[in-house]
């Protein structure tokens, strides 16, 4: 199979994926091994295809915990039980809380919280995405606007995007809908959408952006710096808000070159009056670099993790704010390439 086709004077390269079971260890029947043989092929796919695989006990095991994930994922889907969860976003000038990410956890009866890290790609994967992001963005809107009216401060909160919610041409509607029902203003909600999804949809996503965007919703681009950074996108897109991705802050104390694409990434986005928020700080060290780059706002452990909307509720009403790190910063050899 690797060995190229040439049809019409064109040539074709094709991939082959095998799973394989073995008679008599993996069954005894035709649709015993078939069965073992497309589970090895699922584990194939799994890891990347173009590859072979022989069937093994724990592929099964995984298989049927799989089915039973699935299955427990759409009864949570229809009961809706998923809660939601705020990490505060935090003005890195003045320490206070300037808006906060919706994140999504599923409470489930026998497993307890599940991070969305092991639902979000089945719902993904079996065209569920959509109804549970419906819920996600009902809920956030609906809390924020619940904040509201007990006169807690007032703050935008922010809400990722599937890819699948972006290709629905009617996701406009959709929001306007929600919004008009929960009572919530356009400017208090953030629409957080990444790199990977903006590259799969350049024909058809701009126009329904700025749909989105005219009806006075804000837009960021999350992520930024892991995908194909393509610097078309911010002139094509009405994006607003550039994140910072985790992979550059995390390691910008040490590595000159993470240093360098977290001050370029600030640079471009004033230069573009872009805001600038990064993600995951976790160090004083962060904070202060960060601040000296000139990057607006950060979220991360260093503040909050991802808190219940009560304990957010009870941070904006205290007023918590982030003190300032008396962690000077570090006086290393990447200090020079920071331009402010």
């Amino acid at each position: 199979m690797s060995e190229p086709f040439i049809i019409s004077d064109h040539t074709f390269h094709v991939t082959c994926s095998i799973g394989m079971s073995i008679y008599p260890r993996d069954g005894t029947d035709g649709g015993v091994l078939m069965r073992t043989a497309d589970e090895a092929l699922y584990k194939v796919k799994e890891e990347g295809r173009n590859n072979a695989a022989f069937h093994t006990p724990e592929m099964h095991a995984a298989a049927v915990e799989f089915i039973r994930l699935e299955n427990d994922l759409r009864d949570a889907i229809r009961k809706e039980s998923f809660v939601l969860h705020y990490q505060p976003q935090v003005d890195l000038q003045s320490g206070r809380i300037i808006g906060a990410e919706a994140l999504v956890r599923w409470q489930h009866p026998e497993r307890g919280l599940v991070p969305p890290d092991m639902f979000i790609p089945l719902a993904e994967e079996k065209g569920l995405i959509v109804p549970l992001g419906n819920w996600i963005l009902r809920e956030a809107c609906g809390q924020n606007r619940r904040w509201q009216q007990a006169g807690l401060p007032v703050v935008p909160v922010a809400v990722n995007l599937s890819a699948m919610q972006c290709r629905d041409a009617a996701l406009p509607e959709t929001i306007r809908r929600i919004l008009s029902q929960t009572g919530l203003a356009p400017n208090l909600l953030e629409l957080e959408i990444t790199e990977s999804t903006l590259m799969a949809q350049t024909q058809t996503l701009p126009a329904r952006l700025m749909d989105i965007k005219n009806a006075g919703i804000r837009i960021s681009l999350d992520d930024f710096g892991t995908g194909y950074s393509s610097l078309s996108y911010l002139t094509r897109f009405p994006i607003d808000t550039l994140k910072i991705d985790n992979l550059f802050v995390r390691d910008m104390i040490d590595d000159p070159k993470d240093l360098a694409v977290v001050d370029t990434i600030v640079d471009l986005a004033d230069n573009l009056h872009l805001r600038t928020i990064a993600e995951g700080v976790e160090k004083a060290e962060q904070v202060a670099l960060l601040k000296l780059l000139g990057c607006q706002a950060m979220q991360g452990f260093y503040f909050s993790k991802p808190v219940p909307a009560e304990e957010f509720a009870r941070m904006l009403t205290e007023g918590r704010r982030m003190d300032s790190p008396e962690t000077p910063v570090p006086a290393t050899e990447n200090t020079p390439l920071v331009t402010g």
